[in-house]
C-alpha cells in the first residue's frame, strides 16, 4: 500500500506512541508530541483517511485511535527504525552465550530463551532442533545393569538422546561392545531418513551371533532416530501481566496463558515458514486462539543446517522494533557460537 510522506508520519507517531503507552491517540498528542508541523485539524483529517483505509481503528469509548494488524504490518514492512541491542545488552548476550558448550544444548536453548524473555519482556520460545531432520553422528551403549543399556545418541545439530533399552539378561560387555562397533561404522554420517529398516536387517544379518540382543536394541533406536518430535522451551509466561490491556482484562490473560500451556499451537507457531526471520500480526498467524497476538521469529543454524526456531509471542502492541534488533541479534550470536564451536570439535577431533 503506498502512502504519501505526511500520512506515513502520521501513522508511525500513532504506533509509536500507542506502543509505549497503550492509550487510543488523538490529534492533539500527535501535534504536541511529536512536532510534525501541521495543525491538529489537519492531523484529525488524515487519520480519518488512515482509518477509511483500514490502518486505523477507533475504540468506541475514545476519540482517539490505535492502529490495526493492517497497520502494524505497514509499520513493520516500511516505517519502524530497528533498535539494536545496547552496548550493556550486547555483553550480556555474549557472555551469557559463550559460557554453554556445542554439547549442551538443551542447556544453550534453555539460556538463550531466558535471556530473550528478560531482555524483551515478553514471552520467549524456542524449538529444538528434530532429530529427524539430523545426521546422525554417534552412538555409544552403556551397560546399565543385567538387562538394561542406554544408548546415547548423538547428531550433527549436538541433540543428544538417551534411550534406556531392555536386553537379554547376561549380556556380556564384549558382544556390547562389538554391537557398538558395527553400528558405529555403518550409520554415522548418514540422515535419519537414510538409516531404513532395509539397512538395519543388512547390519542384523553381519551380526548373527548376537542376534537376540540385536533384536532388543535396534527397535528401540529406530523409533527415537525418527522421532519428529522437537522440544518446546517457554519462559516468561507471566510477563503478559505487564501490560495492562491483559493485567486488566483477566478473560483475556487467561485466553493467552491457555495458548501457551498448548505445546502444539506454540509448536505450529513457530515451525510454520521457512524464512530466516518473520513477523506475523494478528490474524496473519492464521490460528483464532492468536488473533490478539503478534510472532517474531528467526530460525538458527547448526553447522549450516536449519536446526530451529526461536522468538517472541506477546501482544499485538508489541515493541516490533526493539524485539526485532534484539531478536536478530541474538540469533546471529547463537549461530556464530554454535558453528565456531562445532569447527572447534571437528579440528580437536583430526
Amino acid at each position: 500500500m503506498e502512502l504519501g510522506d505526511r500520512k506515513k508520519t502520521i501513522l508511525k507517531a500513532i504506533v509509536d506512541d500507542y506502543i509505549i503507552t497503550g492509550e487510543p491517540v488523538g490529534s492533539r498528542t500527535i501535534s504536541k508530541k511529536y512536532k510534525i508541523g501541521i495543525s491538529s485539524a489537519t492531523i484529525r483529517n488524515e487519520m480519518s483517511d488512515l482509518e477509511d483505509m483500514g490502518l486505523l481503528e477507533q475504540p468506541h469509548t475514545s476519540a482517539g485511535r490505535i492502529p490495526s494488524d493492517k497497520g502494524y504490518r505497514l509499520y513493520v514492512d516500511q516505517l519502524m527504525e530497528i533498535e539494536y541491542p545496547s552496548y550493556e545488552e550486547t555483553a550480556r548476550i555474549k557472555n551469557l552465550l559463550h559460557l554453554a558448550t556445542i554439547n549442551e544444548m538443551d542447556e544453550i536453548i534453555r539460556r538463550t530463551t531466558k535471556l530473550l524473555s528478560e531482555i524483551t519482556k515478553y514471552t520467549s520460545a524456542m524449538l529444538s532442533p528434530s532429530v529427524k531432520k539430523s545426521t546422525l553422528k554417534s552412538i555409544q551403549l552403556i551397560k546399565v545393569d543385567s538387562t538394561n543399556v542406554v544408548a546415547v545418541i548423538i547428531t550433527d545439530t549436538c541433540l543428544i538422546k538417551n534411550v534406556v533399552v531392555r536386553v537379554p539378561e547376561g549380556i556380556e560387555s564384549d558382544a556390547l561392545n562389538k554391537i557398538n562397533n558395527m553400528l558405529n561404522t555403518k550409520l554415522p554420517g548418514r540422515t535419519i531418513e537414510e538409516i531404513t529398516p532395509q539397512l538395519i536387517f543388512s547390519i542384523q544379518n553381519e551380526m548373527v551371533d548376537y542376534k537376540e540382543i540385536f533384536k532388543a536394541i535396534i527397535p528401540a533406536i529406530y523409533e527415537s532416530l525418527n522421532s519428529n518430535e522437537c522440544e518446546v522451551y517457554l519462559e516468561g509466561a507471566t510477563n503478559i501481566f505487564e501490560y495492562p490491556e491483559y493485567s486488566s482484562d483477566m478473560s483475556k490473560a487467561k485466553n493467552f496463558l491457555s495458548i501457551i500451556e498448548n505445546k502444539d499451537v506454540i509448536f505450529e507457531l513457530f515451525s510454520d515458514g521457512k524464512k530466516s526471520f518473520s513477523v506475523s500480526i494478528g490474524e496473519e498467524n492464521g490460528i483464532e486462539q492468536v488473533k490478539d497476538c503478534s510472532v517474531i521469529k528467526a530460525s538458527y543454524k547448526v553447522g549450516g543446517k536449519d536446526a530451529g526456531k526461536i522468538g517472541i509471542i506477546g501482544p499485538t502492541r508489541m515493541n516490533y522494533s526493539k524485539v526485532t534488533g534484539i531478536l536478530k541479534f541474538i540469533a546471529y550470536t547463537l549461530n556464530n557460537m554454535l558453528n565456531n564451536n562445532i569447527e572447534e570439535n571437528k579440528n580437536n577431533d583430526k
